[in-house]
């Protein structure tokens, strides 16, 4: 019975002087070059999701008027009291 693999296996391809780079840090850090790819990848993962946010952030920041925090609950009732109830009231049995 053959076992499935969990993982996906991709080629990928260096210019020579780059695979050397990666080559040596694998074998500096006594790691596969999957292992390095993996890592690689997650750094950069990471790195975009913090750009993602730091962008909303600063459309964020362009689109308060100078709200604090604690300005929030007396927004959210202003803005609940603006906006008719889309829901239709519950009614207990």
């Amino acid at each position: 019975m053959a076992t499935k693999r969990t993982s996906r296996v991709y080629t990928i391809s260096l210019p020579p002087e780059l695979a050397l780079k990666a080559e040596a840090l694998a074998k500096r850090d006594s790691r596969t070059m999957s292992e390095l790819f993996r890592e690689a990848f997650r750094s950069y993962y990471a790195q975009q999701a913090r750009r993602t946010l730091e962008d909303i952030g600063e459309y964020a920041a362009s689109r308060n008027p100078g709200y604090t925090d604690a300005d929030v609950p007396h927004l959210i009732k202003e803005v609940r009291h603006d906006r008719p109830d889309r829901r239709p009231a519950r009614t207990h049995r």
